[in-house]
């Protein structure tokens, strides 16, 4: 499934706790990667992540914990 995150609500962004969750739950996310999309985020532009499996509704509740707004695109 597809997820479109939009931007970050909160009021101090954690920086380290989104690349986190990039990593844990987007599908062949590396490091590096999660953190240039961290800054794309945060930087006001939206970003495409791919979830599959198990880890979809951990998602969900990782976006909600971290004040991501999203929107699923399939």
């Amino acid at each position: 499934m597809k997820i479109q995150l939009l931007s970050c609500n909160a009021p101090k962004p954690n920086r380290r706790g989104i690349t986190k969750m990039l990593e844990d739950i987007a599908d062949g996310m590396d490091n590096a990667l999660a953190v240039e999309l961290t800054n794309i985020l945060l930087d006001g532009s939206p970003i495409d992540i791919e979830v599959t499996g198990k880890t979809t509704s951990s998602a969900y509740r990782a976006l909600r914990k971290l004040a991501i707004d999203y929107e699923l695109v399939e």
